[in-house]
């Protein structure tokens, strides 16, 4: 039986942090950002952390 591949797309845009959360990038963030107030682009800068829900979902996908 073929090794399972990983899903590129998924793996390119998330990160899988040592205690096992996985961390993506905050939304919002592509254009139109000199509008904002400084708060919110310093917020946007960190990583979010992605719901317990979808982390089983992802957990498969990025299997190396």
């Amino acid at each position: 039986m073929p090794k399972m591949k990983t899903n590129q797309a998924i793996a390119k845009r998330y990160k899988v942090k040592k205690s096992g959360k996985i961390q993506k990038k905050a939304a919002g963030q592509g254009h139109f950002n000199a509008r904002e107030d400084g708060k919110t682009g310093r917020q946007k800068r960190g990583g979010v952390v992605v719901s317990q829900t979808l982390r089983k979902v992802m957990a498969a996908a990025m299997v190396k």
